[in-house]
This record gives C-alpha cells, sequence and structure tokens, in this order.
C-alpha cells in the first residue's frame, strides 16, 4: 500500500486502481474512505486511479490534531499527494464533501490544476449548498417506490434534526437511483468506512471563506465537469449550475435516473460521460462569469 507524509507528519495512504494517465480522487462522506469509489463505475479501465485516503480514514493514519480534519487544513495533503507523484499538473475527481476540498485546492494551488471532475458534490467553499427544501423536493420524485413511506418518514426526522440513529439508515434509499442489490451493499458499508469524528470537524467554522474562493474560481482557466444525478437532493441539478457558473469553463451533466452515486446507478453511463470529459476536454467555449 503506497503512502507519503502529509506536511505535519502524518502518514497517508492512497490506493492505485486501473491504468492510463493518473487521476487523483477525493472522497466525500465527509471523512469515508475511498474505498467507496470502487472503480468508479470502470474510469479504471483507461485511467489509473489515486485515491486518497483523507487522514483518519481507511489506511491513512489517525492525526495527533483532530483539529486538522476541517477541510481547509486538508489543503495541503492534496498538494502533498501529488509532490509525491511527481506531476506538475494533475486531473482531480472530487465527490460529495470533497467537492467543498477540491474547491479550496484549486483555488490555492491554481497552477496545478489541469481539470477537476465535480461529481454530485458539495460548494460550500463557494457558498453554494443544498437545503432540507432540496432534499424533500428529491425525495418527492421517488413516491412511487415500494419504500417510500418508510424512507420519507426517516428523511423527514433527519432534516428536521429529530433523527434517531435507524432514521439515517431508512432513508438510504433515496441516495440511490434504483435499491437494488448493489445499492445495499454499497450503503452497509457506509458506517465503517466512515470516521464520524472526523466528519464533524470537517465543516466546522472557519473552514470555508467563499468570497476568497469564489474570486479565485473566477480565474481557473482550466476545463471543469459538474456531474449531478438527476434524482439527488444534494445538490439537486439546477444548483450544480449555479456552481458552474462560477467558472469560466465548466459544463454540467445530469445522468439520468441516478443519485449520490451515479457510478454505482447506471455505472456505464457514468464512466463514458467522465472519460469523454477527461478525453476530450470542453473545447467549447465557456460560460460567461458571473458579474
Amino acid at each position: 500500500m503506497p503512502a507519503f507524509s502529509a506536511p505535519d507528519g502524518t502518514q497517508l495512504a492512497y490506493h492505485v486502481v486501473g491504468e492510463g494517465e493518473p487521476l487523483i480522487c477525493l472522497p466525500g462522506g465527509p471523512m469515508r474512505a475511498s474505498a467507496y469509489l470502487g472503480d468508479l463505475g470502470g474510469v479504471s479501465k483507461r485511467r489509473r486511479l489515486i485515491m486518497l485516503d483523507l487522514r483518519g480514514t481507511g489506511d491513512s493514519a489517525v492525526p495527533a490534531d483532530p483539529a486538522t480534519y476541517r477541510c481547509d487544513r486538508q489543503v495541503e495533503d492534496v498538494e502533498a499527494l501529488r509532490r509525491h507523484l511527481g506531476l506538475e499538473r494533475a486531473d482531480f475527481l472530487a465527490h460529495s464533501a470533497a467537492g467543498d476540498l477540491a474547491l479550496l485546492y484549486a483555488a490555492r494551488h491554481p497552477e496545478r490544476v489541469r481539470s477537476l471532475v465535480l461529481v454530485t458534490a458539495r460548494a460550500r467553499a463557494i457558498g453554494i449548498d443544498f437545503t432540507a427544501e432540496h432534499r424533500r423536493e428529491a425525495m418527492d420524485l421517488r413516491a412511487a417506490e415500494p419504500w417510500y413511506a418508510m424512507a420519507r418518514r426517516a428523511g423527514d426526522a433527519v432534516w428536521a434534526g429529530t433523527a434517531a440513529e435507524a432514521d439515517w439508515d431508512a432513508m438510504a434509499p433515496f441516495q440511490y437511483g434504483r435499491w437494488d442489490a448493489a445499492a445495499r451493499a454499497h450503503a452497509a458499508a457506509e458506517a465503517e468506512q466512515s470516521n464520524e469524528e472526523a466528519g464533524d470537524v470537517y465543516a466546522s467554522a472557519g473552514a470555508f471563506e467563499p468570497a476568497v474562493t469564489r474570486a479565485a474560481v473566477i480565474a481557473l482557466e482550466v476545463p471543469v465537469l459538474i456531474l449531478a444525478g438527476e434524482l439527488d437532493g444534494g445538490p439537486r441539478p439546477r444548483v450544480a449550475r449555479a456552481v458552474a457558473e462560477w467558472f469560466p469553463r465548466a459544463e454540467v451533466a445530469v445522468q439520468a435516473g441516478t443519485g449520490h452515486y451515479p457510478w454505482v446507478d447506471d455505472p456505464t453511463a457514468f464512466a463514458r460521460t467522465v472519460l469523454a470529459f477527461l478525453d476530450e476536454g470542453i473545447g467549447r467555449g465557456g460560460r460567461k462569469r458571473p458579474r
């Protein structure tokens, strides 16, 4: 298992899957071990996935200072990985809560980013996030599902702040486009892969300065793909489009019939979209920057 030292001396592990040019993959959760990314629906067939276990997760060591779990404090972990790999510039993929980490990294080290893929990603780093109403809107899309009534009660409790532990498990079907065997197995692994203490610190006070990060990403002249799940509540596709407006060269792909883990729901479509972007870039003009 390859590893390297973070700037504070914490030993961080990463996992390599596949062949081809490297793609640095940042896992969400927040603070979930990178194993849940799998082979990203087959992206590994043409890209070498470098999947970082964030500090205190997976095979990475627990840091001496728990305050370093905060998202902005982990930016230099990502930079240390890039240097360890010997890459002048790198392609990055970030999922879910790692969207914030990728945005902060791109703002601090723009010259090291060749392209950026944000998959059902949060963007609190630039002041955009989903809301409980977005979650409820997405839940309503699943009203015909046989599991809907029980999962909806659990989801309402979660977003009202009154949830018991069992409610978090009961609402898991909303995270997937199909609640089939693959989705159940993927969801069942979450608890053992997650560092809840670290997750509580990840987005704590001081982690984000949205105005500063927005000013940086407006000037980020690299291709960006923002991939949303049609059925996902965090973010909804329109929120993903709002995030795209902050980049000079961004495109949005909404993957039909998928939730928060689109490579689990439809691996073929996910790999096709991501690989087409990585192979070709956007090269089709850019979005007008907000004034």
